[in-house]
Parts: C-alpha cells; structure tokens; sequence
C-alpha cells in the first residue's frame, strides 16, 4: 500500500526548500551542488523531490533557457506555521494550550526564553483587552 501523501514537509523536502528559501530561486543542478558533500542526494533524486514539492504547492518553477528555475511560493514562516496547526489538529485536540502545557511540562525553557514568553503573553492580553 503506497504511503499517504503529507501536505507538510518531509525532512528531505525540508532540506530542499532550506535551500529555495535561501536563494530564492535555484536550478535543480543549483540545488545540488548546495547540498551539503555528507549527505549528497542524485541530480534525478532533486528533480523528483522538486516536482513534489510543486504538486504540493511549495514551489513554481519558470523556464530559463534550457533549465527550469525554481522558486518558493510558501515562505518559512508559513511553512512553519502549517506544521504547528497540523501538530496541533492531530496530537493536540486542536488545543494549542495542550501543545503549551506539554512543552512547558516535558521541555528545558532557559530563564531568557521564559522572559520572553511572559512578555508576549502579557503583550497578548493587553491586545484582547483593548
């Protein structure tokens, strides 16, 4: 049975778009050569995986000449934010207190970390309350 397709990024995937968002637009034979030499991955391998990622909305791709360029369409931030509603949706209840608490609960917060949190909660209450 083949695997269910994830709307989100794979960690290979991931890796690929790290390099998009960093350029901003790069070939396929750019995108290898970018890869780092410890975990090369076959030209063919990259046009696959960039094919993909367009089909699932990350990506365009434009024609220069003989190559095709590709870009991103879906910034970081929003990359970023997809993962978070998904992990949210699918091992929180749709409770993003729930993802709060169990970090809280379960993760090594350092004090500067923890002062930066208590300010953007205060900052978000005083936006509710106005």
């Amino acid at each position: 049975m083949p695997r269910k397709k994830s709307p989100t990024l794979t960690e290979a995937e991931l890796r690929l778009m790290n390099i998009l968002w960093e350029k901003g637009k790069a070939t396929v034979k750019d995108v290898v050569s970018a890869l780092p030499k410890e975990q090369p991955l076959a030209y063919s391998t990259v046009l696959t995986m960039l094919r993909i990622l367009e089909r699932k909305g990350y990506l365009r791709h434009e024609k220069q000449s003989r190559a095709f360029v590709y870009y991103p369409i879906i910034g970081h931030d929003e990359a970023r934010r997809s993962v978070v509603n998904e992990i949210v949706s699918r091992f929180f209840d749709n409770s993003p207190e729930l993802l709060v608490l169990n970090i809280l609960e379960n993760e090594r917060i350092d004090t500067e970390e923890l002062v930066r949190l208590r300010k953007m909660i205060q900052s978000s209450e005083e936006e509710e309350a106005l």
